[in-house]
């Protein structure tokens, strides 16, 4: 694998977009840029790239949450593929072997581990959604975490991004379940 650079992203909410405090929440975000061995050239078989997200996942994953100040409750995924790319090198990358390793290191993972690709130029910035890692109807750990490398994805590369929180957003006041209308 062909790994360009790799980095943590790691932040701590103090308070809400109001001012008011709340107890801290730590978000953390691993990621790695790393040659797309299929970029411009169309292929059935995108095993490659589950490895790489395997292994990468099994790579970065425990460090994140190593940097964590509590204990993780919620996690997320991305990828963003250089415009040599196609998105469906994204969802090679971030779904077929990359929940197990993030899983594992999170200490359980019972619910869909949120995710999220897109074909983007250097700089584009993503969305990394994040989710409760055990209960998948937690409306307070549904949040999104937004992450940029300034020169990344170059056309032929990939940007994965694994995200870890130990809290969910502050002051949540949106319901604890399923709503219906």
């Amino acid at each position: 694998m062909d790994i360009r650079k790799s980095g943590i992203f790691r932040e701590t909410i103090a308070s809400d977009a109001f001012g008011v405090a709340c107890d801290p929440i730590t978000r953390v975000v691993a990621f790695a840029v790393f040659r797309n061995p299929v970029a411009g050239r169309f292929v059935d078989d995108l095993s490659p790239l589950f490895d790489m997200g395997g292994r990468l996942g099994e790579r970065l994953m425990g460090e994140a949450v190593a940097l964590l100040a509590g204990p993780p409750v919620s996690y997320g995924k991305a990828a963003v593929v250089g415009v040599a790319g196609d998105l469906e090198h994204g969802g090679a990358v971030i779904h077929p072997k990359l929940g197990k390793p993030m899983r594992a290191a999170v200490g359980g993972g019972k619910a869909l581990i949120p995710s999220n690709a897109k074909v983007a130029a250097a700089g584009a910035a993503i969305d990394v959604p994040l989710g409760h890692k055990d209960e998948a109807w937690s409306f307070a750990h549904f949040d999104t975490v937004t992450v940029m490398v300034a020169d990344a994805p170059r056309p032929d590369e990939i940007v994965l991004c694994m995200a870890v929180a130990d809290g969910g957003r502050p002051h949540p006041r949106v319901g604890s379940g399923p709503i219906t209308d």
